[in-house]
């Protein structure tokens, strides 16, 4: 049904060895400038401020998620039990489910208050290459592909070899970002994972053999969360960018002549719908440029958050302790002139290692025993159910500029 290449094509990943792609819908998808624009979108946004080797992308994680989940396929669910059809939609589900990130990843969802997925969802629909790659290779693929990125899909193990509990995505990221960051948090035995892992009754399941590889893998997501996903440094630099949208946001509302120069920004700052050549146009290489360009401009307050973003002139932080200690903070910033609806930012971090209770059943980790007994992670873990116990971790803290010190 899908064509194949004339031959293998293999990438080299340094933490999959290599990349193989066979077929040619994959390899236009790869191609695509939709998908090549994630070369220019950083994994792992303001982290790289923190870890100055951060600097892998969004292309080479989508790359990985796809090698990992063509290796289930392969070596897990075994290719006879899913039609061509399906094969193809998961792998491109999986090489394509991050083609709606913007600058900054995920801090760039928290300034525009706009999901990923929804754009990645736009771009899949219609008015793009890969909508158009899609379609040719199968008029029911680009949906096929939506429903499995959206969970809606009439085979449920497709989504959760993308994004479930023990996924492609997960898997890829926490060994990719530990990598490059220098970190090894985010370690885990991954071979061993593809060795003790089964399909039962339409859940993707872990051997009871294979429980002490789930346990890691959970304790590596959960430190990678607060050594470097939520490292204060990072959510810093997220102060700053949330400052100066907001200010953009004000003087666009007050005049638009007043971004003049920074049009780029413009469709994320109305209530508009906004199209897929709009956002395709602002990568992050766009977007630095916008705020060299805006270091210049006449607003102070504008001029100095883009200055701080370039030059790396972050906010100073601390934990909140009580009303008095913001009520302290705040004066201090009054007295050096500062505005507190700009120069004061507050952010709360909260992560729990695995929470069974609080998920879906079908986004739980289930292990298997000798019987084909099915039994919920905590349930086959001490470790795992001595966490489930445990009190969520949860951080306080504000920022500011150091001069309040």
């Amino acid at each position: 049904m899908f064509e194949s290449l004339p031959e293998i094509k293999v990438m080299r990943d340094p933490i999959h060895e290599y990349i193989h792609v066979d077929k040619k819908v994959i390899w236009d998808c790869i191609n695509s400038p939709e998908f090549q624009r994630l070369r220019r979108i950083h994994q792992l946004g303001p982290a790289m401020y923190v870890y100055h080797s951060a600097e892998h992308s969004r292309f080479s994680h989508s790359l990985g998620v796809y090698e990992i989940t063509r290796r289930m396929i392969d070596e897990v669910i075994q290719q006879e039990n899913l039609s061509e059809f399906d094969r193809i939609s998961v792998m491109c589900a999986a090489l394509l489910h991050d083609i709606g990130h913007g600058p900054f990843s995920h801090s760039f969802e928290q300034l525009t208050n706009i999901k990923h997925e929804a754009f990645s969802v736009s771009l899949l629909q219609s008015d793009s290459a890969v909508h158009d790659i899609l379609k040719q290779a199968h008029p029911d693929l680009p949906q096929s592909v939506i429903d499995i990125i959206k969970h809606s899909h009439k085979n449920p193990l497709l989504s959760q070899l993308v994004s479930g509990q023990l996924d492609a995505d997960r898997m890829d990221y926490l060994l990719r970002d530990a990598y490059f960051s220098g970190t090894s948090y985010g370690k885990f035995d991954l071979e061993r994972m593809f060795r003790t892992m089964r399909v039962v009754e339409d859940k993707l399941v872990i051997k009871l053999s294979g429980v002490h590889t789930v346990e890691d893998y959970i304790m590596a997501r959960y430190h990678m969360y607060w050594q470097v996903y939520y490292h204060p440094v990072s959510r810093s630099v997220e102060a700053i960018l949330h400052g100066f949208f907001k200010r953009l946001t004000y003087l666009y509302n007050q005049d638009s002549k007043l971004i003049q120069g920074l049009e780029l920004f413009i469709p994320f700052l109305n209530k508009q719908p906004i199209s897929n050549q709009d956002f395709l146009a602002l990568d992050e290489p766009s977007f630095l440029h916008l705020l060299k360009l805006a270091i210049g401009h006449s607003d102070e307050i504008l001029s100095d958050f883009a200055e701080r973003v370039i030059n790396r002139r972050l906010f100073e932080y601390v934990d909140v302790e009580d009303e008095a200690h913001v009520d302290s903070i705040k004066k201090k910033l009054e007295a050096l002139g500062y505005d507190l609806n700009y120069y004061l930012y507050f952010a709360t971090s909260s992560k729990t290692p695995y929470y069974p209770y609080a998920l879906k059943e079908e986004s739980m980790i289930w292990v298997v025993d000798e019987k084909m007994k099915l039994y919920e992670l905590s349930e086959a873990s001490t470790i795992v159910k001595a966490i489930t116990l445990g009190k969520e971790k949860e951080e306080n803290k504000m920022f500011f500029p150091k001069e309040c010190l």
